[in-house]
């Protein structure tokens, strides 16, 4: 299964999916190619420490969105890439239904609530804020809806009183490494 990780940061649940290809835990998902919107994120150094191709793709003129030209460039490059899954894994762009489309039903995203809870930004600290006694973290399809895609799988994170806002973010974290390789090997299977 060629699987493509979009990723905007620093690259951990990338680097988590990268861990369980190199132990064989990712069942027959092989990563084929990391592509970033940010010239400089740490998903793009992650590449050549696992031999893996990663490139930045312009997403200008939009900060939060991939539409027009910049949504044309994207679909290009991931259909060079021939993927049969299409793993967000950080990336902070709204996916619009032109990419959505081109890529139907190939695309997951991992979002750090239990979803239908805390969609958009900031979900780990809307759950903390909103004295929550679970968060965690999610795996969807994408759909056009923002976070509203069919839920694959989640996992529960207690927040423990007097639980800070960065033990939390650790736990959830924690929680995302674990979860995210297992949705692709699974898929991979079926």
């Amino acid at each position: 299964m060629r699987t493509v990780i979009l990723g905007s940061g620093r690259g951990s649940n990338a680097e988590a999916i990268l861990q369980a290809q190199l132990a064989g835990r990712l069942g027959r998902a092989q990563v084929v190619q990391i592509i970033s919107d940010q010239p400089d994120a740490g998903i793009l150094a992650l590449g050549p420490r696992f031999g893996v191709p990663a490139q930045f793709v312009d997403p200008a003129p939009f900060k939060t969105k991939l539409e027009g030209a910049s949504e044309a460039r994207y679909i290009t490059a991931l259909h060079a890439c021939e993927p049969d899954l299409i793993v967000l894994a950080g990336f902070m762009r709204v996916l619009k239904p032109a990419l959505i489309g081109a890529f139907a039903g190939k695309i997951i995203n991992l979002h750090p609530s239990l979803l239908p809870d805390f969609p958009g930004l900031d979900a780990i600290g809307q759950a903390w804020r909103h004295g929550a006694k679970t968060t965690g973290c999610t795996v969807h399809r994408v759909t056009t809806e923002v976070d509203g895609g069919p839920i694959l799988d989640q996992a529960i994170v207690p927040i423990e009183p007097g639980e800070t806002l960065a033990t939390l973010t650790a736990k959830v974290h924690a929680a995302e490494h674990e979860l995210l390789p297992a949705v692709i090997a699974r898929l991979s299977e079926d």
